[in-house]
């Protein structure tokens, strides 16, 4: 049981890609930081709806282009069932969608693949632990 004032409890973050190796690196990054851990992998849309119903993650960082059901769909999907989670749109487009429209799917935030992943645990931390950011 954990004290007052010790580590808080990790956040669980659902990695949504249908790229094995980038699901794979994701998770590997998301692992090896501090109060965050990965409680599952979906390698589409509608495969990101099913785990995230079952798994409850307190995140989901999804990639924008992928088969079945692609990212907007599947965050608007999200957004409806789950409208407390937060949805981290990771892509390779910067241009795909606009502003406007990434909020209104009820994304809240877009990192592109060719940042830094610093960059995407720093957006992640922030929706996660609004108050120390």
């Amino acid at each position: 049981m954990l004290a007052l004032g010790s580590t808080p409890v990790p956040k669980s973050v659902l990695v949504v890609d249908d790229n094995a190796f980038i699901r794979q690196v994701l998770c590997r990054v998301f692992t090896s930081e501090a109060g965050l851990n990965v409680c599952g992998e979906a390698e589409n849309g509608r495969d990101a709806i099913e785990k995230a119903q079952a798994l409850h993650p307190d995140l989901i960082v999804m990639d924008l282009s992928m088969p079945v059901m692609n990212g907007i769909d599947a965050a608007r999907a999200l957004k409806t069932l789950m409208p407390t989670v937060p949805v981290v749109m990771f892509s390779e487009y910067s241009d795909a969608f606009s502003d406007e429209e990434a909020r209104s799917a009820g994304i809240s935030a877009l990192v592109l693949k060719s940042e830094h992943v610093s960059v995407l645990i720093g957006k992640a931390r922030a929706l996660l632990y609004p108050s120390a950011a």
